[in-house]
């Protein structure tokens, strides 16, 4: 275990060590706990922006390392795996079966499985497939006296014990680290398509609404701004339409039921006045998908933002965010209620704060919220990173009291500084 540094923030520079294997982890983390030094899980490293400064000193531990298939039953579709195993490399291995799972994650050469989980990622396919949450059937973490604690199970009917599992999705990190992870598995799709339909600002509540109003079943519901498109154009050479708004109604299913559902979308939205621009299926519509899930985060932006909001109130959100300054490039997953923006505007704090605001005003309208992906580190401890306060903070502060009382993990990274 040769140590390295990385930095966090303005935590630097910060030692690295690999362990290589879980006995290894836990004595590091015990070693940490009697030099009271704080402990930072890293794995690609492709999220580390998110969240507040670390509060403490401490070394980080990467755990790219634990990266093994433990079980594959590939017929009862589900796996058991380490949780440093790259994402394209798990995808790999689950396609030899036919399989997949099926969450969007950007970057997945680079991130793992633990730090997916961490950070709950999902992506366009969100709308039809659902989140991580709906995935994991079991874990294996270690807790901050260096023991590992394992909660639900290996196959999909498990229900023993407390649901620990969806307490650590999205913790950032900060109750335990992930070292091992059961997931159920979806066959891999036999045909795909994305409708293309274009819109200007006046219409695009109605069209939101008519495709929710659909017979059909879309897995993917996206819409882009223009500036998203031109970025997309220049970087991404996808020749897409370069119209005010432009959403993506994706579906993937067996042939027969693709097939039906683009001819069915066509049908409705041509009877509501609304003519789609394009229809790409196949191999055709992959580089699109791609395109949808690494858009938020494809090279770092000056500043970042993820908004949640109701679903219906998307389009306003999304007009409203267009007026604001920063020429954001806009991607709303409009299905699901979640806008992401991103800019490279040389914006000042001032201006970022006003503009957060306005956006937190409009996300309440919504009864949501605003948090920020990325902002420069010395932003971050006069910016509500992440978000307007929340009613639940004392519960969030009695799980972190229970499961790490001396705050040795990622400490002061995560909401209200927990």
């Amino acid at each position: 275990m040769e140590p390295t540094v990385c930095q966090i923030d303005d935590l630097f520079p910060a030692p690295v060590i690999r362990p290589e294997s879980v006995s290894e982890l836990s004595e590091q983390i015990r070693s940490a706990l009697a030099s009271s030094q704080a402990v930072y899980p890293l794995g690609g490293q492709t999220m580390l922006d998110v969240g507040l400064p670390p509060t403490r000193p401490g070394m980080g531990l990467d755990l790219r390392s634990l990266d093994q298939v433990i079980d594959y039953p590939a017929r009862d579709m589900t796996i058991t795996v380490q949780a440093g195993i790259p994402l394209a490399n798990l995808q790999q291995l689950l396609a030899t079966e036919n399989q997949r799972l099926p969450i969007d994650v950007p970057l997945p050469d680079r991130a793992t499985l633990g730090g997916t989980l961490a950070v709950n990622m999902s992506g366009p396919r969100r709308y039809g497939f659902g989140t991580l949450r709906d995935y994991v059937l079991g874990i294996r973490a270690v807790n901050d006296q260096g023991q590992e604690i394992k909660a639900g199970g290996r196959v999909v009917k498990n229900v023993a014990g407390y649901d620990l599992c969806k307490l650590y999705i999205g913790s950032l990190g900060t109750l335990g680290i992930l070292t091992q992870v059961t997931l159920k598995l979806k066959p891999r799709s036999e045909e795909q398509a994305v409708v293309l339909v274009s819109c200007g600002p006046a219409r695009l509540e109605s069209l939101l609404e008519e495709v929710h109003r659909s017979r059909t079943r879309p897995m993917c519901l996206d819409l882009l701004n223009r500036a998203a498109l031109l970025y997309i154009n220049q970087q991404q050479g996808l020749r897409l339409p370069e119209a005010p708004w432009l959403l993506v109604i994706g579906f993937e299913d067996n042939r027969p039921t693709v097939e039906w559902q683009v001819q069915q979308i066509l049908q409705e939205l041509c009877a509501a006045g609304i003519a789609a621009i394009e229809t790409r299926t196949a191999l055709a519509a992959e580089p699109l998908w791609q395109v949808l899930t690494e858009l938020p985060y494809h090279r770092p932006a000056r500043l970042t933002f993820k908004a949640n909001v109701l679903p219906r109130t998307v389009a306003a959100f999304c007009l409203q965010a267009e007026e604001l300054p920063g020429q954001f490039l806009l991607q709303a997953h409009s299905g699901d209620g979640i806008v992401l923006g991103r800019t490279d505007k040389d914006l000042t704090l001032e201006q970022t704060q006003t503009l957060l605001n306005n956006l937190q005003g409009s996300a309440w309208t919504g009864q949501g919220n605003v948090i920020l992906l990325r902002c420069p580190t010395e932003w971050k401890r006069k910016l509500p990173v992440w978000g307007a306060g929340r009613g639940d903070g004392w519960l969030m502060r009695a799980v972190k009291e229970k499961l790490d009382p001396r705050g040795l993990f990622n400490p002061g990274r995560f909401v209200d500084g927990l």
